[in-house]
């Protein structure tokens, strides 16, 4: 009897810590990173929250994962980790601390730069600013983002992030280099451009960051009419299907606006898919990991199909044969009525 009332109390406390973690956990991390840049370090506090954070979600995944299955090692930690640190906080190497590249790049450049447009408005209140910047940087990072899934020369690198075969909080930061530097001008050169304060851009690295985390994460939640705004777990699982239909969707970092505009938003009552991953093969380590994308040899790899497997579908699918074409068509998923790679 006092097990049964034990598990009823787990059961309704999960229930609950899954409506709640979510925005207590996204709070929380913009709330801690309101006082680190209230700071005499903004940079060090910052890293601080974004660590505590990410902990506090790994603890998550482990009480109450969305996915158990993906809680088992897949061997990619250290890769992961490397990424995170080095491609995408290459600014901030020395500290050993990452996840804030954005905020660096805006402390670094964005006073050194004298080509603006000079319209910002900064008589606004800050938060508004932060909205407005959110919006229009959303909207280079969705060009950029899609353009990663449609257009194949940048597929190439984006691949890798598509790679990993489970969600959670180590895997945020796995981008190839030249994935996160595309997607970092056309999200911050508009607000350059434009004028914005450093402030701002402050802010859109913490949001972009925090999202980024939980966005990833293998925790059970339920965010409900979130999932309309922000770009939630439920919302990014559906991203990394294999399913092109519905892994071609949800392209936001932060907020799901322009999805939702140019009718890429997708969303099911039915589970998202737990088996996730690309059909070619990625190389193992960090260094073949980078260099992979820049080598013909490691586009085939990448694209999980030779050209003589390509020739023998030409018949039956849609499939250029020639070399050039072969390695810039990047495939995800395979048509199982011949066996043969989809085109993205």
């Amino acid at each position: 009897m006092k097990t049964s009332a034990g598990d009823n109390r787990r059961h309704w406390l999960r229930a609950a810590l899954s409506w709640m973690l979510w925005p207590g956990l996204y709070g929380l991390g913009l709330l801690g990173a309101g006082m680190a840049f209230a700071s005499q370090a903004p940079l060090l506090w910052f890293n601080l929250v974004y660590l505590s954070v990410a902990l506090a979600i790994a603890v998550f995944e482990r009480w109450m994962p969305h996915e158990p299955r993906w809680l088992a090692d897949d061997g990619e930690t250290p890769c992961n980790l490397a990424h995170t640190l080095l491609t995408k906080g290459s600014a901030q190497l020395a500290a050993a601390l990452a996840a804030s590249f954005p905020i660096a790049v805006a402390t670094v450049a964005q006073p050194s730069l004298r080509i603006s447009l000079g319209i910002w408005p900064t008589h606004w209140p800050l938060w508004a600013q932060v909205v407005l910047a959110l919006v229009i940087a959303e909207l280079g990072l969705y060009v950029a983002h899609r353009s990663a899934h449609e257009w194949s020369p940048l597929w190439r690198f984006h691949a890798l992030h598509h790679s990993v075969r489970r969600l959670w909080v180590l895997n945020t930061g796995r981008f190839h280099v030249i994935d996160s530097a595309f997607k970092a001008v056309l999200g911050q050169l508009p607000l350059y451009l434009l004028g914005a304060p450093l402030a701002v851009f402050a802010w859109v690295g913490a949001v972009t960051v925090i999202t980024g985390l939980l966005t990833h994460c293998n925790i059970e939640l339920r965010t409900g009419w979130l999932d309309r705004i922000f770009s939630t777990p439920a919302l990014h699982r559906w991203h990394h299907s294999k399913v092109l239909d519905e892994g071609n969707r949800n392209y936001g970092e932060n907020i799901v606006l322009w999805d939702q505009l140019f009718g890429t938003y997708f969303h099911s009552p039915r589970r998202p898919p737990s088996d996730i991953g690309i059909d070619g093969h990625i190389a193992s380590g960090f260094v073949g990991q980078l260099l992979q994308p820049l080598t013909a040899e490691g586009v085939r790899q990448i694209m999980g199909v030779s050209l003589a497997h390509r020739h023998e579908c030409s018949s039956s699918a849609p499939q250029p044969m020639a070399l050039q074409e072969a390695l810039e068509r990047p495939t995800t998923s395979t048509d199982v009525s011949t066996g043969c790679p989809r085109a993205r």
